[in-house]
C-alpha cells in the first residue's frame, strides 16, 4: 500500500482507474459506466464510513455494470468501466465540481471528504479521473482513425427513494444540447416508465462525459439510468439489457436510413 507521505491513492496492487471490457468490439456503441464500482483504495481508510453507507447507492449505482456487461455481449460493443467509488472521484463530474468529490451525497455526510487539502484532490484527479478520462478519449479517437464510427452511450442506475420520496420513473433517457439519439428512443415503446431527462437532467450537471467527450466530436450520445430495484438480479439485468440492446439497435438505425437511390434513367 502507498504510503501517505506518498500523497497517492491507489497502490500498485489495487490497479487502474479503469477497465475496459470487449476491447475489440464491432458495436458503433462504446459504453461508459462511470459509477460502476464500490470499491474504496485502501489508503483512504474506507472515508471513514460505515460498512452500510459505503455499500450503498451512495458509492456507487447497484446494477449499472452488469447490465452495462450484458450490454456489452449482446451489441459486440466496448465497454470502459471506472474500478473505484465515485465517493472517491465522481467519474461523470468535472474536477472543479462540488459533487466530484463529495463531502455529502444526499442525506449521507461523506467524514472521508470533509475538509480535502488541495493535495488530496490534486492525487485523486490525477489518479482517478484522468485516467478514466484519457481512455475514453483515447478509446474514441482510436476508433475515428480506424474508420469505426461511435455513439457514446452511459449507463447509469438511480435509487427509488431519494429524499424520502418514490419515484415513479423506472427508465430515464438523458441528453444535453444533442438529443438525437435520446429522441430516438424515447419514440421507441417500453416495458418500463420511459421519461426524458429524469430522474435528472443537464441541469443537474449529469451529462458530464457527454459534454466532454461526445458534443465536441459530433458524436451521438445519450445517458441512460435505470431505476435500481429493477436490476437487482442476474435474470433482471440481463433482461433490462436486452430491450435497451433492442432499443438502441432501432435507434441507431433510424438515424442511419441509407438515402435512397437515384431512379433509373429511362433516355
Amino acid at each position: 500500500m502507498a504510503k501517505s507521505t506518498d500523497r497517492t491513492i491507489l497502490s500498485t496492487s489495487e490497479g487502474p482507474a479503469f477497465e475496459v471490457h470487449n476491447p475489440e468490439g464491432a458495436s458503433e456503441v462504446l459504453l461508459v459506466c462511470e459509477h460502476a464500482s464500490k470499491t474504496i483504495p485502501a489508503s483512504l481508510n474506507n472515508l471513514d464510513l460505515d460498512r452500510p453507507t459505503s455499500d450503498s447507492h451512495v458509492a456507487w449505482d447497484p446494477g449499472a455494470l452488469a447490465v452495462a456487461e450484458h450490454l456489452s455481449a449482446k451489441l459486440d460493443a466496448t465497454l470502459i468501466a471506472a474500478r473505484y467509488s465515485r465517493l472517491v472521484y465522481d467519474c461523470n463530474r468535472p474536477p472543479e465540481a462540488d459533487g466530484a468529490m463529495p463531502a455529502k451525497s444526499e442525506i449521507f455526510f461523506i467524514a472521508g471528504n470533509q475538509n480535502l487539502p488541495a493535495e488530496a484532490k490534486t492525487s485523486r484527479v490525477a489518479e482517478i479521473y484522468v485516467p478514466f478520462t484519457n481512455a475514453i478519449k483515447d478509446r474514441i479517437a482510436a476508433r475515428s482513425e480506424s474508420g469505426q464510427p461511435t455513439a457514446l452511450v452511459t449507463i447509469h442506475s438511480f435509487t427509488p427513494i431519494y429524499f424520502g420520496e418514490m419515484r415513479k420513473v423506472e427508465l430515464g433517457i438523458l441528453h444535453d444540447s444533442d438529443a438525437t439519439l435520446a429522441e430516438a428512443m424515447l419514440r421507441l415503446p417500453s416495458t418500463m416508465n420511459m421519461q426524458c431527462n429524469q430522474p435528472y437532467g443537464p441541469d443537474d450537471g449529469v451529462t458530464h462525459t457527454l459534454k466532454l467527450h461526445a458534443l465536441p466530436n459530433g458524436l451521438l450520445n445519450v445517458m441512460i439510468e435505470i431505476r435500481n430495484d429493477l436490476i437487482v438480479t442476474e435474470t433482471e439485468q440481463e433482461k433490462v439489457a436486452a430491450e435497451l440492446s433492442e432499443m438502441l439497435t432501432k435507434a441507431l438505425a433510424s438515424l442511419h436510413i441509407p438515402a435512397p437511390k437515384p431512379e433509373a434513367s429511362h433516355a
